[in-house]
């Protein structure tokens, strides 16, 4: 059943993720749903038990009931669970200003959450908390690499001996990603972790020999591939393995193609030959008006529903905390520069082994793509991750780490 615009009210007032959301809005949020309509009007900040009207400062989410039934479920079908997505490839539209859309995504996005049949679904369970004064296992450490003839001001964390894994986190995030991996005292024996911070993200600052706050930040392909080579020479590294999420993942098979002598092996999380899309769809992203949240709210939707929401939340967190100009800024290497669409097939799996894994709620790195760019690499191996999104090794840790092993398990029997 749809709820009434004074049921929802209620619901509406009983969450403070969405009360947050709304903060300062005056508008509203309408849904149609086949032939019924709900929502709610938001006088500044405060939700009021009225269907808004279409019109300025209200967004419409509007579709058939067969649509909505999947969007409503407790643990939607991919392509579903997010309301972003949805009016992509879900069957559903949205009307209103696109500055408002981006502006008040968060709360866009909780209402259709609040909508579903059974709002608090079950996850996973999470660990038990750590004793009180207990310390993690990575150690974080600066090491210079001068990248294009600019100092650079590098953090890593490391924990375990062995083989080195160097880690490579997401677009607009930082190395934090890593940190449940680092705690796997199996993972730690066999493996050296090395999980760093690109360039102006976490804390890896801008080099100070620059002005670049004169200058629109770029993620180009070049200066990314030099990072990590740099850094295995730097550090002394011996034939490291490479694994990359997002941006990472592309860059796991970009240093496959062109480094192959440097690294043993590389592992792909939601890697593909292209990723594509528009940029320029993307810009309001860095609008002076759209908060940091809204980057954060976004990646959330390309988590699974049914990863712990502690987890997901987090990953919202660590996007929102970013610089606001380098999100958008990667996405320039993710989406506009980097394409294997035509030299994949040069990739040599006998002299650097070449693994895939795609999350099946990730909606950029489709597991489609996945498999296009298995097909491609000749040798190379694809895992498909059930029940998991984006960001598998910080979403869902304990289900990754099971896909994960048995292909650490090979790479370590093969040294």
């Amino acid at each position: 059943m749809v709820p009434t615009a004074l049921a929802l009210k209620a619901i509406c007032l009983a969450d403070g993720e969405f009360q947050i959301a709304t903060r300062y809005w005056t508008g509203g949020i309408r849904i149609e749903i086949g032939a019924s309509v709900t929502g709610v009007t938001i006088a500044d900040g405060v939700t009021v038990a009225k269907i808004p009207e279409r019109g300025e400062n209200v967004i419409t989410l509007f579709g058939p009931d067969t649509a909505w039934d999947k969007i409503r479920q407790a643990i939607p079908p991919r392509f579903h669970n997010d309301v972003f997505i949805a009016t992509a490839r879900g069957g559903i539209s949205w009307a209103g200003d696109s500055k408002i859309w981006w502006q008040y995504y968060a709360a866009v996005q909780r209402l259709v959450e609040l909508l579903r049949s059974e709002p608090e679904v079950a996850v996973d369970d999470l660990p038990a908390s750590k004793k009180h004064g207990e310390i993690d296992a990575p150690v974080g450490r600066y090491v210079h690499l001068n990248l294009c003839g600019t100092d650079y001001r590098i953090y890593y964390e490391e924990a375990g001996t062995g083989i080195p894994l160097l880690l490579q986190h997401t677009a607009g995030s930082h190395g934090t990603q890593w940190r449940h991996l680092f705690e796997d005292k199996e993972l730690t024996e066999t493996f050296r972790l090395i999980a760093y911070d690109l360039p102006f993200h976490g804390k890896s600052i801008p080099p100070v020999s620059e002005r670049w706050w004169e200058q629109n930040y770029r993620l180009e392909s070049g200066f990314l591939r030099s990072i990590p080579v740099e850094l295995s020479g730097a550090l002394g590294l011996e034939r490291p393995v490479f694994m990359g999420c997002s941006v990472g993942g592309l860059l796991a098979l970009d240093l496959a193609h062109k480094h192959p002598t440097v690294f043993d092996a590389v592992i792909s999380l939601e890697g593909a030959l292209r990723i594509g899309g528009s940029y320029e769809a993307l810009k309001e992203l860095w609008h002076p008006e759209v908060s940091n949240e809204t980057k954060g709210r976004m990646m959330e939707g390309l988590t699974a529903p049914s990863s712990p929401e502690p987890y997901r939340k987090e990953i919202v967190h660590t996007y929102s905390s970013g610089w606001p100009p380098v999100f958008l800024g990667d996405l320039w290497y993710y989406l506009m520069e980097y394409d294997l669409r035509d030299l994949a097939k040069e990739i040599d799996t006998k002299e650097v082994g070449v693994h895939i894994f795609s999350g099946e709620y990730d909606y950029s790195g489709t597991i489609e793509k996945g498999r296009e760019a298995h097909a491609a690499i000749a040798g190379s191996t694809f895992t498909e991750m059930q029940s998991i999104g984006h960001f598998p090794m910080s979403e869902n840790p304990e289900k990754f780490l099971a896909y994960l092993k048995p292909i650490l398990k090979k790479i370590s029997q093969s040294r």
